[in-house]
């Protein structure tokens, strides 16, 4: 397969609706285990990712698109530093309601919608900036994702991939290696109830291309100025391309 591939998955069709059901089944409680599991370090990663993107945020009647937008986190901090047109989407219904309880709150009116994002009912050249976070790793095909990405952007669009990566380092590696495969399922299950949502976190996290793979499939699906930005010692990183 070309993107993830859950244990039992044998066709992008099946990698997709797995997925899909996974996060069905945390999004009463994947806020808690994100925010447990991560330190709160998850907060810090989406601010810094916001700071990367004010610039086109703050362009005159830019329209952004937080892609995969789960329970809307990212979002949320990206609505609260733009007066621009921010909408969410994503594949998995209990997620987007998730987001929308969130937003009602604020009292927002920020567009929601549900759709692959693979395939996404949008114009070719409508939006200005496209962002995923914690959500790229989980497609069915990473290049499709991209071409995705990369057609709804107009000239000039950036898209920004938050997204967990490998750590370099001989000692952080082995530790975090153990945290990912010991401590974080048996953690993330009892949080939310599922332990093999939580077992395949860190199995999708050492199948995902490294960081300078994903940097050269972004340039294969036309982006320029690609770079990445590496937090907490590798464990996480930010790719930036232009269109």
């Amino acid at each position: 397969m070309k993107g993830t591939t859950p244990a039992g998955a044998s066709t992008e069709q099946e990698a997709s609706r797995w997925v899909r059901a996974m996060f069905g089944r945390i999004a009463p409680r994947y806020d808690l285990a994100n925010h447990v599991l991560s330190l709160n370090l998850d907060r810090y990663w989406r601010a810094k990712t916001v700071d990367r993107v004010a610039e086109i945020l703050e362009r005159p009647n830019a329209r952004a698109l937080d892609l995969c937008c789960g329970t809307g986190d990212l979002l949320i901090a990206l609505q609260s530093k733009s007066a621009s047109n921010v909408m969410g989407s994503d594949f998995c219904h209990p997620m987007l309601t998730a987001a929308h309880e969130k937003i009602a709150r604020r009292r927002w009116a920020t567009p929601l919608f549900e759709a692959d994002a693979l395939n996404l009912p949008l114009p070719d050249c409508s939006l200005d900036l496209v962002t995923v976070a914690f959500g790229f790793r989980n497609l069915a095909d990473y290049q499709a994702g991209l071409a995705e990405m990369h057609r709804v952007l107009k000239p000039a669009g950036v898209a920004a991939i938050l997204e967990f990566s490998q750590p370099g380092g001989a000692v952080f590696g082995k530790l975090y290696g153990f945290y990912s495969r010991k401590v974080l399922p048996w953690i993330g299950g009892a949080l939310s109830g599922s332990r093999d949502a939580y077992s395949y976190l860190p199995a999708s996290i050492e199948k995902f291309p490294s960081v300078e793979d994903l940097a050269s499939r972004m340039r294969s699906a036309g982006f320029r100025a690609v770079q990445f930005i590496r937090m907490t010692g590798g464990a996480v990183a930010l790719h930036l391309g232009t269109k």
